[in-house]
């Protein structure tokens, strides 16, 4: 699962400072140094007016001086109630910044601060607003995932005990544990899935690079599915377009994302179909004839459990394409054909990964 502080560093949609890094960053006025100039400022002020008062003290004659000290002790009052509202306005979002900071390490997400004016606090406001966001998203896949994984596990679990119940009572024979084996296979296929993500995730991923056709490796994955493209009445073909597919991957894991991406387009035509693989130089594409994708699941298609109501996965699938895909440093698309299905297209680098 995706740390919150790689998912922050993965964030792309950031301020329009991100380019070049937040402005304190730079060269500049950041905060310490506004703070510090607030400072240097109302003690550069305060030797002036002392050096002036100490001028007229020594000038004028000593009948006066009396009132001119008072006088002084008045301005020096005034100019002291003056620096302390100024920086108190200064010192309010510290405080503020402060307060949420523990509040947001004791695991308060929700906390926010307040992005007053468009000065450097504003600024390091809008940061701290955006990583508490940012964490409250992440806390939030957490609980979402927990609760999907054990609603996942109950089925099958269910399922094995329900049978072992009706060998113990005698209802039915031995031989009926077969179906404990398909449902302890389906619960093995979920923990695979989910090591491979956490795995990918981690930046653990093992990738054993190795010189690849890879139209053979989409024709070995279409043989694989040969049962149930028959028993489903569907069309498979396998397309290549270019002179060489050859690329430098770990053939078994682009096997692992092609296979999902093929069972996929498999959910989406029980009634039958054309499944078609385009196989370029470091690109394949994978389309069908399908119901498509909605337009308003485009955008989550690859996040994990994202499934059709009526789907039998576990809504890992594409979601372990898109990582395995990602960890190859290329990128996984979705869309819908205008004739109508989805189509999935990967992009490989030139050069693989770490080369």
């Amino acid at each position: 699962m995706e740390s919150a502080t790689n998912s922050m560093m993965r964030h792309r949609n950031g301020p329009p400072w991100n380019k070049d890094g937040p402005p304190w960053g730079r060269r500049g006025w950041g905060p310490g140094r506004h703070i510090g100039f607030r400072i240097f400022g109302f003690l550069f002020f305060l030797l002036i007016i002392a050096a002036i008062i100490g001028g007229l003290f020594t000038w004028i004659g000593a009948s006066n001086r009396g009132t001119l000290l008072l006088g002084g002790l008045v301005v020096l009052f005034v100019i002291a109630l003056i620096f302390r509202r100024g920086f108190g306005r200064t010192w309010a979002p510290i405080s503020q910044l402060i307060d949420a900071t523990s509040r947001l390490g004791d695991g308060d997400t929700s906390v926010r601060v307040d992005e007053v004016g468009r000065g450097p606090w504003a600024m390091v406001s809008h940061s701290f607003n955006r990583m508490a966001q940012r964490l409250e998203n992440e806390d939030e896949r957490r609980r979402r995932l927990l609760a999907d994984l054990g609603h996942e596990l109950r089925t099958p679990l269910t399922v094995i005990r329900g049978e072992i119940e009706a060998v113990i009572d005698g209802v039915h024979e031995p031989e009926s544990l077969a179906n404990v084996v398909d449902e302890v296979e389906i619960m093995e296929r979920l923990l695979e899935d989910l090591r491979t993500l956490a795995l990918a995730e981690a930046g653990g991923l093992d990738l054993r690079l190795e010189t690849t056709d890879l139209g053979a490796l989409a024709g070995d994955v279409v043989a694989s599915f040969s049962a149930p493209l028959s028993r489903q009445d569907i069309e498979a073909t396998v397309e290549t377009v270019a002179e060489s597919v050859e690329a430098e991957v770990d053939p078994h894991r682009i096997h692992q994302v092609l296979s999902n991406l093929v069972s996929n387009s498999l959910e989406q035509m029980p009634d039958g179909g054309r499944l078609h693989i385009t196989v370029a130089q470091n690109k394949i594409t994978v389309s069908d004839t399908g119901p498509g994708i909605p337009d308003d699941s485009l955008s989550s298609v690859f996040d994990r459990f994202e499934k059709a109501a009526d789907s039998k996965g576990s809504g890992l699938g594409l979601s372990i394409a898109r990582d395995l895909v990602e960890a190859h440093s290329g990128t996984i698309s979705a869309g819908n054909r205008p004739e109508g299905g989805a189509a999935f297209t990967i992009e490989l680098p030139d050069q693989p990964p770490g080369r």
